[in-house]
C-alpha cells in the first residue's frame, strides 16, 4: 500500500507564498491524474479540489485560486507540488493531495495552512 505525505504547510501573511509537497512513499501504478484539496474549519464546509495535473501534464485550476497556485510534478521523485503566491485569507485551510487512479485513490493526512497577519 503507498502512502502518500504532505509537507510545506505552515503560517503566513497575506500576499504570501507556501510550496506544498506530496511525496509517496513508492511508485503509483495506474495513475490517472494528482490533485490538491483543501477544506476550511468553517461548519458545513465541503472539500474544495484546487489543482490537478493529469499523467499527460495538462494542468486544471478553480477559479478561486487560477494564476496564483502552480502544481506540478517530479516523476522520478515520486512527489507532486503546489506554489501557492498571493495568498489569501480565505486560503486558510488543511490541504490534502490525492493520486487518483484505476483501483482506488490514495489520500495523504493534509497539512494546515494559515494565512493570517
Amino acid at each position: 500500500q503507498v502512502q502518500l505525505m504532505e509537507s510545506g504547510g505552515g503560517l503566513v501573511q497575506p500576499g504570501g507564498s507556501l510550496r506544498l509537497s506530496c511525496k509517496a512513499s513508492g511508485r503509483v501504478l495506474r495513475l490517472l491524474e494528482m490533485n490538491w484539496y483543501r477544506q476550511g474549519q468553517a461548519p458545513g464546509k465541503q472539500r474544495e479540489l484546487v489543482a490537478t495535473i493529469t499523467t499527460s501534464g495538462s494542468t486544471n485550476y478553480p477559479d478561486s485560486v487560477k494564476g496564483r497556485f502552480t502544481i506540478s510534478r517530479d516523476n522520478a521523485k515520486n512527489t507532486v507540488y503546489l506554489q501557492m503566491n498571493s495568498l489569501k485569507t480565505e486560503d486558510t485551510a488543511v490541504y490534502y493531495c490525492n493520486f487518483k487512479r484505476i483501483g482506488g485513490d490514495y489520500w495523504g493526512p493534509g497539512t494546515q495552512v494559515t494565512v493570517s497577519s
